[in-house]
C-alpha cells in the first residue's frame, strides 16, 4: 500500500532538489509525493530576526493541512523555522520532521568539537541550539563553535554567486582546523564544499537534504 510524503517548504527551488533527492534515496519506495510551499515564511523569519509566534502557527497550520490531506510523513526543508516545526509534532498524529535532525544526530555521533556555519542568524542559531539539544538526548558533552558568515547571504541575493561562495570556503577551511564535524546550516552552503581542494576537507562536512533523505529511506 502506497504511503504519502509531505514536504513543506519556504522556496520554491527546494521542490526539484528534494524531488531529485526523491528520486535518488527514495525510488524503491511505493510513494505518493506532495508539496506545500510558502517563501513568506522565511522572508518574514529574516525581517523580523525570529520565527514569530504569527509564522509558528501558520507553519503548524500546514503541517496540520498536510496530514489532513492525507500524509503518512511531513518534513519541513527549511532550518530557519525548525522551532515552529518542532510546535507542530504534538499536535499530529504522523511522524514530522525537521530536515537538519538527522544532520545533528550525525554530528554528534561524528564528533565532540563540532562547527556550525551560516550565512543567515536567523538559521545559525536555531541548528546550534537543535545540536546542543540532540546532544543531551545522546548524553554526550560536545563543544560548539558558531561561525556567521555576515554578508555572504546578501551577496547570493543580490546575484553575486562568487562572493558567498568565496566567504563561506573561507569560513570552512578555518572552522576545519579547530572542530572534528562541520555542518551546514543552510543546504545552500553544500554546492560550496565540492569547491573546496580535497586538502581542504580536513573533517566531514555535513549537509541536511542528503541526511535527511537518507534517514527517510531507513524508516519509510
Amino acid at each position: 500500500m502506497s504511503k504519502t510524503l509531505t514536504f513543506i517548504h519556504t522556496s520554491a527551488t527546494l521542490v526539484p532538489v528534494f524531488q531529485e533527492l526523491t528520486n535518488k534515496y527514495l525510488k524503491d519506495k511505493d510513494l505518493k509525493i506532495f508539496n506545500i510551499v510558502d517563501d513568506s515564511l522565511i522572508k518574514n523569519t529574516i525581517e523580523r530576526g525570529a520565527v514569530t509566534p504569527d509564522t509558528s502557527r501558520r507553519v503548524v497550520n500546514y503541517v496540520g493541512s498536510a496530514e489532513a490531506a492525507g500524509s503518512d510523513f511531513i518534513m519541513v526543508t527549511c532550518s530557519s523555522i525548525g522551532a515552529a516545526v518542532e510546535s507542530s509534532i504534538p499536535l499530529t498524529s504522523v511522524p514530522v520532521l525537521r530536515v537538519d535532525q538527522p544532520m545533528a544526530d550525525l554530528a554528534v555521533q561524528t564528533g565532540n568539537k563540532i562547527g556550525v556555519i551560516a550565512t543567515l542568524p536567523t538559521t545559525l542559531e536555531p541548528t546550534s541550539d537543535l545540536v546542543k539539544r540532540r546532544a543531551l538526548i545522546a548524553n554526550k558533552q560536545v563543544e560548539i563553535t558558531s561561525v556567521l558568515c555576515e554578508g555572504a547571504f546578501d551577496a547570493l541575493m543580490s546575484g553575486n554567486a562568487e562572493t558567498h561562495d568565496t566567504m563561506v570556503a573561507k569560513a570552512l577551511v578555518e572552522l576545519a582546523n579547530t572542530v572534528d564535524v562541520i555542518v551546514l546550516a543552510q543546504a545552500s552552503m553544500a554546492r560550496v564544499v565540492s569547491q573546496l581542494k580535497e586538502e581542504d576537507k580536513k573533517v566531514p562536512i555535513l549537509a541536511s537534504p542528503e541526511i535527511a533523505m537518507e534517514y527517510l529511506a531507513s524508516i519509510l
